[in-house]
């Protein structure tokens, strides 16, 4: 029995639109709910070109600095290779010194679609690249003033950004991705690691890979900058919570038992599946609730009642 969770955080994941109309008035009592409910962060699922109602996470996120005093935000992930980094930095130490520092920037390489790189003005051969020269850039200007930088893709001449972020150790970018490439990339350049419908067991062999790596670039990451994102979904009975969640499971994953990258049933199952990624080496995480419109809220309240405390009090 795991007897500490004092580095666990439990927060929310918001994909698409999931409540019953398009009125904006939802998701600020959404979040404001969220707030009191002691539920740590919410992070926005990130599709710039997409015909599902998906909102920009930037101006999302700063919809929810300002309705909310303590609770975080984040990106789950940002397409970073669609971005420039210049305005994406400015914008992530603007929201951090609106919100006194609550802004949580997970980053990732972006969709495999190839018309969102073309309508976002980059190509998707050139990501990776893209994505490791962002992050070196938006740390130099949250970091420092008068910042030269001459990459293979972007070039900064004496360039300063006000204000700076106020967290003190500056936004931890954190990267998703389960493939050996992504976890490399995390080690080399990564503040921690947020992954997406991964098994505990997959994270208890992929968390020290990353700490070996980490070692071996000469990068410090945080023993409790692991996390997971996990779709739930609560009901009397795992079949009855599954048939629930069938047309709002995003998880697509063929090689792995829905078992093991979801809790669909009473609360005993998400504890359980939680205390079984604790025990792997994460301890953030951002559930995803799977369900109907209309239980949407509901969702959040059944998770602010059996799990937050049992994690946050603990």
């Amino acid at each position: 029995m795991i007897k500490n969770y004092d580095k666990v955080r439990i927060g929310m994941a918001m994909s698409g639109w999931p409540f019953l109309n398009n009125d904006p008035s939802q998701l600020a009592d959404y979040v404001i709910e969220m707030e009191r409910l002691d539920i740590d962060s919410l992070w926005f699922t990130d599709r710039i070109v997409s015909e599902t109602f998906t909102l920009e996470t930037v101006v999302a996120m700063s919809f929810v600095a300002a309705l909310t005093e303590k609770l975080k935000f984040g990106t789950s992930v940002i397409g970073l290779p669609l971005r420039n980094p210049t305005i994406l930095a400015k914008e992530i130490a603007t929201l951090d010194y609106l919100s006194n520092g609550r802004s949580l920037p997970a980053v990732g390489l972006g969709p495999e679609t190839e018309n969102d790189y073309e309508a976002c003005g980059t190509d998707k051969k050139s990501r990776v690249g893209r994505t490791e020269e962002a992050v070196e850039i938006m740390r130099l200007l949250w970091s420092g003033n008068n910042v030269s930088y001459k990459g293979n893709h972007f070039t900064l001449s004496n360039v300063s950004i006000e204000p700076k972020p106020v967290q003190k150790d500056l936004p931890p970018i954190w990267f998703g991705g389960r493939s050996e490439p992504a976890i490399n990339r995390t080690a080399k350049i990564g503040d921690g690691w947020l992954v997406s419908y991964a098994t505990a067991e997959e994270v208890s062999i992929s968390v020290p890979k990353i700490k070996g790596k980490a070692l071996e670039y000469g990068n410090h990451i945080e023993d409790d900058h692991y996390g997971a994102l996990i779709s739930f979904c609560f009901a009397d009975t795992r079949q009855e919570a599954k048939k629930l969640a069938g047309n709002y499971n995003v998880v697509r994953r063929a090689d792995v038992d829905l078992k093991d990258v979801t809790a669909f049933g009473p609360p005993d199952i998400l504890i359980n599946l939680l205390d079984d990624f604790i025990k792997a080496g994460a301890t953030k995480f951002t559930l995803r609730s799977a369900c109907p419109p209309e239980m949407t809220f509901d969702q959040m309240r059944l998770l602010g009642k059996y799990i937050v405390p049992r994690y946050h009090n603990g």
